[in-house]
């Protein structure tokens, strides 16, 4: 017995309101396991497809990020829903939105090479959020004298950021 599409997309949209975290694909396919027959891939993503076309005019969107899909307020609405949470979202500095930019353009890169583009120096603070907030990971070494980490971006920053890949990212021409 095979599940029709509207239980698939039930189940989907279920699964992805009880994910705290973006569901990918082979995520999405292992809820079905041992299911006969279990959903193709074509299936989910026609599952997807109706969600994201039920939901128009609604408060929340399905998202596609780097690591999957998502249910997410819709931007608009973040003003009022914000105002649930009591404590204040976290404020970034200038100098940790700059070494962001600096790793997600040039990446990989090392501390050094983005001292050298900012022209001060890079606070251990700073690198510290980035590999706490899983932002930015070592990527290997840098084959010179004290061997350097190279920097680059991760797929929870682009989560966070709403972007499926850096080719989103405005060029530095439109910046």
């Amino acid at each position: 017995m095979s599940i029709d599409p509207k239980q698939l997309q039930n189940i989907v949209e279920g699964a992805l309101l009880a994910s705290g975290k973006p569901l990918n694909m082979q995520r999405l396919q292992s809820l079905f396991e041992g299911t006969e027959p279990a959903p193709d891939r074509e299936s989910l993503l026609d599952a997807l497809d109706a969600i994201e076309v039920s939901l128009e005019g609604r408060g929340f969107e399905l998202k596609r990020v780097a690591s999957g899909y998502r249910l997410q307020v819709r931007a608009e609405f973040a003003p009022w829903v914000g105002r649930l949470w009591e404590e204040k979202p976290q404020r970034y500095s200038r100098a940790l939105l700059e070494t962001l930019a600096l790793i997600a353009y040039r990446q990989p890169l090392t501390r050094g090479e983005i001292e050298e583009v900012r022209g001060v120096a890079v606070s251990t603070n700073i690198i510290r959020t980035l590999l706490e907030r899983d932002w930015v990971r070592v990527v290997g070494h840098r084959e010179v004298p004290g061997t350097p980490a190279l920097y680059a971006t991760t797929r929870t920053c682009l989560d966070y950021f709403n972007l499926q890949s850096l080719d989103q990212l405005p060029s530095l021409a439109e910046i």
